[in-house]
């Protein structure tokens, strides 16, 4: 998971204060200014979201204005996994 995230440009882990991921550590990368895909790490899982937030600032500590799951229990080795990742990423 370490490439995917270098790859894409995902923030190093942190703790989310905002409660919307039971404040599980998460990482986050930028689609535009407002939106953003998060990775929230549950133990050895992980978890996709695609996001809204005012800014890039409010990630992890306060609520999105939308949440979507895109994939839980993403797995890099499934195709499908990764092309819903590409769909937001390119």
């Amino acid at each position: 998971m370490e490439n995917v995230f270098k790859y894409f440009e995902f923030s190093n882990f942190f703790k989310d204060a905002s409660n919307s991921f039971s404040g599980n550590e998460i990482c986050f990368t930028v689609l535009n200014e407002t939106h953003f895909l998060i990775f929230e790490k549950i133990n050895e899982t992980y978890n996709l979201y695609v996001s809204k937030y005012n800014n890039k600032a409010e990630v992890g500590v306060k609520p999105a204005l939308i949440l979507e799951l895109l994939i839980a229990n993403y797995d890099k080795s499934l195709p499908e996994h990764r092309i819903a990742m590409r769909q937001y990423l390119g």
